[in-house]
């Protein structure tokens, strides 16, 4: 039996009203615009998980806030894979450094990161943050 992959993410926005930014991060090994997000390590929450893989990709810590909902697809493997994604708010910006999964990272005004992100779920949830 296969066994699930379980990951964590954040829907991070900035900003008010009109004035509001995603943060949003490509990826080039898949290249696509999507969420920041990433596998949890053994023992670890789903929720401690979100906060890590953001500063990880991004270099952004944040606060959590609403959760705002799980993913379930199949990765590029054929696992299934869970992802549970909260709302997120920047606490402290470190200046964004290029890594082994992300090349790029930008805070994009909402209507353009819908526009750029890949996936219609990412989508989805950067609807369900506005709402909040």
């Amino acid at each position: 039996m296969v066994s699930e992959v379980r990951a964590a993410g954040g829907v991070v926005m900035r900003g008010r009203g009109r004035d509001t930014d995603v943060l949003v991060v490509h990826r080039p090994r898949y290249d696509d615009w999507s969420l920041p997000k990433g596998k949890l390590h053994i023992g670890e929450s789903f929720a401690a998980a979100a906060v890590r893989e953001v500063i990880e990709e991004t270099g952004v810590v944040c606060r959590l806030g609403r959760e705002l909902g799980t993913v379930r697809y199949r990765d590029r493997n054929g696992r299934p894979k869970v992802v549970r994604y909260w709302l997120m708010h920047p606490t402290d910006e470190r200046p964004f450094r290029a890594n082994d999964e992300v090349d790029e990272a930008p805070w994009l005004p909402v209507r353009d990161a819908m526009a750029v992100l890949t996936y219609s779920h990412d989508q989805d949830l950067v609807r369900r943050a506005r709402r909040s």
